[in-house]
């Protein structure tokens, strides 16, 4: 029978071996490659089972592993300290995102020379500040709102030297200048040969973005040196700085939206020189010195130290007169409180925010645990102050009175209600940079009411450039009248009245409330003062 050629059987040779078609060898050899290429495939797959780099297509791909560092329980660091030479002092301020690692979680957050808080900074009276303030933030991706109380253009930036008695003007501390990115800015603050010895602090203050900006840790502090130097108790004690924050942060750990700031139970949790409850070490019977600033974009701290007085020596960069024993401080933002603490016996005690209702629940929760150990120290707390630097404001001295009424407006569901439906006035008006609201002439010694009508939140009011005596609050007068920059005025009518003395400089400078959600909303005015 003869051979079909077309049968689809292998075609064999005269030697009786099978072969091959053309066709048939390129059939066979598909097969092959089929089953070739589903060997190797299966291989791979038995590979990548067996070592999981072969197609890791994860974020953390060729990162050099590093161990996150421990979120809590770490010794206090306090920030950087630059000091003046030579009646000045000469430095640079970069703002940039940095990133950020704070009680176990990693933020990426503007800042000032890439920490939070930035560097502390301490001069003498008399002496210069000279920054040459770098904006490296990105460029702004928002236009001007038509509502310039909404918050807006977050890259913007400018500097502020909170509680200075110093020039509002010029290249001085003048927030109504604008710092846009990516340029560099000069700025020089001189300060009075007489200007109070205390601690101070700095921070953005343009309208549309200090709000963000602090909220991400944008804030230092600035020690003018020299007080209580005739003090042997005080100078002989151990200083600590305690820059409070609240940390806020979205999903991806930034700060890029209103939303993440406001509504006001926005804190995720507190922290102490950017450190969440680091550990503050005593010895027994020490006397140490705490200089307390309040750097919160937003909200007050009753703090509270576990089985321990707190003993007040000075409020908003002021000497007090005589030693306030507290059992616990309030301290609202913006303010600052320098005080003495004499350690009881060893032991780890708790300081932390307490429970306290601003309208809206002030954030708690722990801040630090002071350790006391080892050899005890015998250290006492001063019997007495020195003077009052300030001399205080008499009732034949008042030349004028006027009265501020802060308010707000709000959705009749207020847990519910979006950051726009909010509106916050004083005088019944939103910020303008263009209008003037107060005019004071330069050398006046007026006595001001302020009254927050508002029936849903306590407001801080503060006001630059001149400190304030405060002689009454809700209407009981103090038997002891404090000198300050910011003051709680109480929901619901709360009234405080103060005196002050405008001296030495003219021009154009803030009141607002220090409750930056607040002012950026609107709760801010213009003051001139001008020479007649």
């Amino acid at each position: 029978m003869q051979h079909d050629p077309n049968d689809g059987s292998p075609e064999r040779n005269v030697a009786g071996t099978a072969r091959l078609s053309r066709r048939q060898l390129l059939g066979a050899a598909g097969a092959l490659s089929l089953i070739g290429g589903t060997a190797k495939a299966q291989h791979a797959m038995h590979d990548h089972a067996g070592m999981a780099h072969a197609a890791d297509m994860s974020p953390t791909i060729g990162m050099v592993p590093e161990a996150p560092p421990p979120a809590m329980d770490q010794p206090l660091v306090e920030p950087e300290v630059r000091r003046s030479v030579n009646g000045v002092l000469s430095t640079n301020l970069r703002c940039a995102y940095a990133y950020r690692q704070i009680g176990g979680v990693r933020l990426y957050v503007r800042s000032y020379e890439g920490g939070s808080p930035g560097p502390t900074l301490r001069m003498k009276p008399g002496e210069t500040l000279r920054i040459k303030l770098i904006n490296d933030l990105p460029p702004n991706r928002d236009g001007l709102p038509a509502d310039i109380s909404h918050p807006h253009q977050f890259n913007n930036t400018n500097f502020h030297f909170h509680g200075a008695h110093a020039s509002p003007s010029g290249i001085a501390d003048n927030v109504m200048r604008s710092m846009a990115p990516g340029h560099s800015y000069n700025i020089e603050i001189a300060l009075p040969a007489d200007h109070t010895s205390g601690t101070y602090w700095y921070h953005p203050h343009h309208h549309g973005s200090a709000d963000i900006q602090m909220s991400s840790g944008m804030v230092g502090a600035l020690i003018v040196e020299g007080d209580f130097a005739g003090v042997p108790e005080i100078t002989a004690a151990r200083e600590r700085l305690l820059v409070l924050t609240q940390v806020v942060y979205d999903a991806s750990g930034m700060i890029e939206n209103f939303e993440t700031l406001f509504p006001e139970t926005a804190t995720r949790f507190l922290a102490i020189n950017g450190q969440r409850r680091p550990v503050i070490e005593m010895r027994p019977g020490e006397v140490q010195r705490w200089r307390i600033l309040n750097a919160a974009y937003q909200d007050d701290m009753l703090l509270d130290l576990e089985r321990h007085d707190l003993h007040a020596i000075a409020y908003d960069g002021i000497q007090l007169g005589a030693v306030q024993k507290l059992k616990q401080l309030l301290i609202a933002p913006g303010q600052r409180a320098d005080i003495l603490v004499k350690a009881g016996s060893p032991g780890t005690y708790a300081f932390s925010a307490a429970p306290y209702d601003q309208g809206h629940p002030s954030p708690v929760g722990p801040l630090a645990r002071i350790v006391v150990a080892g050899a005890p120290m015998e250290m006492q707390l001063p019997g007495t102050l020195p003077a009052p630097p300030l001399a205080s404001i008499k009732d034949n001295e008042i030349t004028n009175r006027r009265k501020v009424v802060l308010s707000a407006t709000a959705p009749e569901a207020d847990a519910a209600g979006h950051w726009q439906e909010f509106e916050f006035f004083v005088d019944g008006k939103k910020f303008d940079p263009g209008r003037i609201d107060q005019r004071v002439k330069l050398g006046a010694v007026e006595e001001w009411t302020i009254v927050n009508t508002h029936d849903h939140d306590d407001h801080v009011f503060h006001i630059h450039t001149n400190p304030f005596q405060v002689v009454s609050v809700n209407g009981k007068a103090l038997a002891v009248p404090e000198w300050r920059d910011s003051v709680i005025v109480e929901r619901k009518g709360g009234e405080v009245v103060f005196r002050s003395r405008f001296l030495d400089f003219t021009g154009v400078y803030m009141l607002h409330c220090h409750m930056m959600n607040h002012e950026e909303m609107g709760m801010m005015q213009t003051v001139e003062v001008y020479k007649a």
